[in-house]
């Protein structure tokens, strides 16, 4: 029943919740953290929809933090701890792929 409820919730949240976080009002000079767009090795799991959780706690969050935001640093700040947020989510999800014997692909030009 569990799995059910994730794989819901991760089809239903990202219109939702992508539609509402605005990465047009970026700070200047902020860049932003890649996202995965798709699973490691192709292999769609649980960690992958962990992941996918994961990432939209932290887009949920930022809009949260935007709208209270009175001024410039709390802007800033939110914006912080979102890419803080999105790069953990991107570390635990290597990580527990590498343990499956998942890696990303890497590649090397001219070495």
């Amino acid at each position: 029943m569990k799995k059910w409820t994730v794989f819901a919730v991760a089809l239903a949240l990202p219109a939702s919740v992508a539609a509402a976080v605005p990465y047009g009002s970026m700070p200047p000079g902020f860049e932003a953290p890649h996202i995965r767009t798709s699973p490691i090795a192709g292999v769609v799991n649980q960690q992958w929809y962990n992941y996918k959780a994961d990432i939209m706690e932290a887009e949920k969050e930022l809009t949260s933090d935007l709208r209270h935001s009175t001024d410039r640093e709390d802007r800033w700040d939110a914006w912080d701890e979102w890419q803080t947020e999105v790069v953990d989510a991107d570390k635990d999800y290597v990580k527990e792929m590498r343990k499956k014997g998942y890696r990303s692909g890497r590649v090397t030009v001219g070495g």
